[in-house]
C-alpha cells in the first residue's frame, strides 16, 4: 500500500499576496547575518571545488584560464540519491548537495548502492559502476549557503549552468505561506545563482506561485534595485524566461518523486532561465 499523501492546503489558488511581497523582496536586500555553521560547510565546499578545478586544470592542455568554475547545486538533497543523478549528469563539474539534516545526510553515501540496486544509473546494463567522484554533501542552511554562493558568482570566480530543487516543503498552509522560497525575502538571490534553476513539486499551487513569482521578477523595468543587480550587461537580467508544466518522468530520481509516481500523483516543475 502506497503512502504518499496528497498536498492538502486552505489555499485553492495563488496566495493573495504574492506580487505584493515578491515586488517587496525584489526592492530590499536580504540581511540576516549567515549562520557560523554554515559558513564552515560553504568553506569544505569552496575548497572541495577548488580541488576539483586545480585538478582538471592539470589534467588538462595549456595553462590555467581565469574562467569561472561551474558548480552544479543540489539544494535539498536529502539522502543524495538526486546528487547521484546530476553527477552523472554533468560529469566534469563538481555537483554540491545540500540539506540541513543531518540524518539524511548519513544515508546520502548508501544512495549510490540503492540506485544502482534498483538500476537507475545503470549504463549499457551495468550497474556496478563507481560512485562519482565529483560530488560533495554539505550540512548547512539552504538560505544561508545561497547568500555565500552568490558571492562567488557574483565575483566571477563561479558559475552555476543548473541548480536544483527537487521536492521542496511546500508549507501548505496559507498561514505558512512566507516559508515558501518563493514568498521569502531569499526569493531574489535565489533567482540570480544559475543559468537554469528547475522546481519540482507535486503541489500544483506550489509550482503556480512559483512561476508567477519568477515571471513578477521578470517583467520589473531594469532590475535596478540592490538585491537584483548582478553586474554588467546581460547578467543584469535576472530572469529571461519561466515555464510550468505538468510532467512525467521517466526514471524517477528522488524517493519523492518515485513515491508520488507510484501514488499517480501528478508531478509539476517550474524552469527558469537566466
Amino acid at each position: 500500500m502506497n503512502s504518499a499523501r496528497e498536498v492538502l492546503s486552505n489555499q485553492d489558488g495563488p496566495f493573495k499576496d504574492l506580487e505584493k511581497l515578491v515586488r517587496k523582496y525584489a526592492a530590499t536586500e536580504y540581511r540576516r547575518p549567515v549562520a557560523d555553521h554554515t559558513r564552515n560547510a560553504f568553506a569544505d565546499a569552496e575548497q572541495f571545488i577548488a580541488n576539483f578545478s586545480a585538478k582538471g586544470h592539470a589534467q588538462s592542455e595549456g595553462p590555467s584560464c581565469a574562467a569561472p568554475q561551474p558548480v552544479i547545486l543540489d539544494s535539498g538533497c536529502g539522502t543524495g540519491e538526486s546528487t547521484q543523478h546530476l553527477a552523472r549528469r554533468f560529469p566534469d563539474y563538481p555537483v554540491i548537495g545540500i540539506d540541513k539534516s543531518a540524518i539524511r545526510l548519513d544515508k546520502a553515501g548508501k544512495a549510490f548502492d540503492t540506485a544502482q540496486s534498483r538500476g537507475t544509473e545503470a549504463r549499457n546494463g551495468d550497474a556496478q559502476q563507481n560512485e562519482p567522484k565529483n560530488i560533495f554533501y554539505v550540512r548547512a542552511e539552504l538560505i544561508d549557503f545561497w547568500r555565500l554562493a552568490l558571492d562567488k558568482v557574483t565575483s566571477g570566480q563561479w558559475v552555476i549552468p543548473y541548480h536544483a530543487l527537487y521536492y521542496p516543503n511546500p508549507w501548505p498552509k496559507q498561514s505558512e505561506a512566507g516559508r515558501r522560497f518563493h514568498l521569502h525575502p531569499i526569493f531574489p538571490t535565489l533567482l540570480q545563482l544559475a543559468q537554469e534553476t528547475e522546481l519540482r513539486t507535486n503541489w500544483e499551487i506550489y509550482a503556480r506561485e512559483f512561476e508567477q513569482a519568477a515571471g513578477i521578477v521578470k517583467e520589473i523595468p531594469g532590475h535596478t534595485s540592490t538585491s537584483l543587480s548582478t553586474g554588467a550587461g546581460d547578467d543584469n537580467v535576472v530572469v529571461k524566461s519561466v515555464s510550468c508544466e505538468a510532467f512525467e518522468p521517466e526514471q524517477p530520481i528522488t524517493a519523492f518523486e518515485r513515491k508520488y509516481k507510484n501514488a499517480r500523483q501528478q508531478l509539476w516543475r517550474v524552469l527558469v532561465h537566466r
